[in-house]
């Protein structure tokens, strides 16, 4: 094989039915959010989820805002969260006056350390977001059971958790509230576009208005109300219809393109397996309580410097591999919104070590052939 190929970090999936359904949109000359296809995606997140309610959204970002405002997020409020994951997390509780509290991480499914929540509660604690990283779900037995004890409110991160599940539950089904995401990168895709899951029925109704910019919209339609007017606070987190009509024949294909990306993970999980014996580099850990959706496949090596080197020497090849989160306590608006309680030894460790490598679904196997020997190659090389 050659030592060199193309192979990007991402590729966007396409099921086949995306056009036809975005044509179809336009034709029914229905493009605002909350239409038929926006409902159809909904009907089927719910079904999955066994959500009371989903309302898509523009992206996964607007759904962990809308769930930190149904959360009463407000000046001074405190939530607990994870500092390897994205800014978004931390953005939707900055936007309400809230502080983002941040505490370590477990240093095998990369998860928050539900150990470390109980010392970071204080009076001010509101709320609690464990991230599913990677797909891959957080002890939340142990996590609900502390939210509940406290009082807190529980709002799950599964914005790479589609279709994962924890103790065989589908994760986004734990708290009252949970954001998923079809961002370009993720599994099922949209382009933009994500989904706030309501799982506490009671909160339907408002979580309704605060999708419609704050008015009881969604009951005038139902012909509940007369008219509809200004109700509560809210903005406009609706999902157009274009968007739901590409991310419907996404959603029809999601089993088949968790199937495809699963089969990529498993040969990487195969084929690293020897290096982790020696001692080179750590796998992913699936723990048995999870079924993980192959969203993410990283590998942690033995220092930043050994990161790096197998960086660039697999950007010599073609092969487009990259690192993930700088930890939000360590970044400049961290620092200024938010506060850490304990060591974050475990975050800072992992994200200087961790790659993450090519994967998307569809990938042909002479890319991850490719991927595959050219990690050996670097690896073999840096040993000789």
């Amino acid at each position: 094989m050659s030592d060199y190929l193309d192979v990007p970090f991402n590729a966007a999936y396409v099921a086949g039915g995306e056009l036809d359904y975005i044509r179809d949109a336009i034709e029914n000359t229905r493009l605002a959010g909350n239409g038929p296809y926006c409902e159809w995606c909904a009907g089927w997140l719910q079904e999955r989820t066994g959500a009371a309610r989903v309302l898509l959204t523009p992206s996964g970002t607007a759904a962990l805002e809308m769930a930190a405002l149904l959360a009463g997020i407000g000046p001074g409020d405190e939530v607990i969260m994870p500092s390897f994951t994205f800014t978004s997390t931390a953005n939707a509780v900055v936007l309400r006056g809230g502080v983002p509290v941040f505490v370590d991480i477990r240093p095998d499914t990369l998860n928050i350390d539900e150990e470390r929540v109980p010392a970071a509660i204080t009076s001010r604690t509101r709320a609690v977001f464990p991230v599913h990283y990677a797909g891959v779900g957080a002890e939340m037995d142990v996590l609900s059971a502390i939210a509940s004890e406290a009082g807190l409110v529980l709002v799950e991160d599964a914005a790479q958790g589609l279709l994962s599940t924890y103790r065989d539950k589908p994760l986004g089904s734990f708290g009252p509230f949970a954001a998923l995401s079809f961002h370009e990168t993720k599994n099922v895709i949209c382009g933009e576009g994500g989904a706030l899951l309501i799982n506490d029925p009671h909160m339907v109704e408002r979580a309704e208005m605060v999708h419609e910019k704050g008015t009881d919209r969604g009951r005038f339609f139902r012909g509940e109300v007369d008219k509809y007017t200004w109700q509560d606070t809210g903005s406009s987190f609706l999902l157009g219809e274009l968007g739901a009509g590409f991310l419907r024949a996404q959603l029809e294909a999601a089993d088949r393109i968790q199937a495809l990306r699963r089969a990529t993970w498993d040969s990487y999980h195969r084929a690293f397996e020897p290096y982790e014996a020696a001692g080179l580099l750590r796998r992913p850990v699936v723990p048995d309580a999870c079924e993980h959706n192959a969203h993410i496949y990283y590998l942690l090596l033995g220092s930043g410097e050994e990161r790096d080197l197998l960086i660039r020497g697999l950007a010599e090849r073609g092969v487009s591999a990259v690192f993930h989160y700088v930890p939000l306590h360590s970044s400049p608006a961290g620092q200024r919104f938010g506060r850490v309680v304990g060591d974050l030894q475990v975050t800072d460790n992992v994200s200087e070590r961790l790659l993450r490598l090519p994967l998307w679904a569809g990938m042909e196997s002479r890319h991850v052939e490719h991927v595959i020997s050219s990690v050996a190659s670097v690896l073999d090389r840096a040993r000789t």
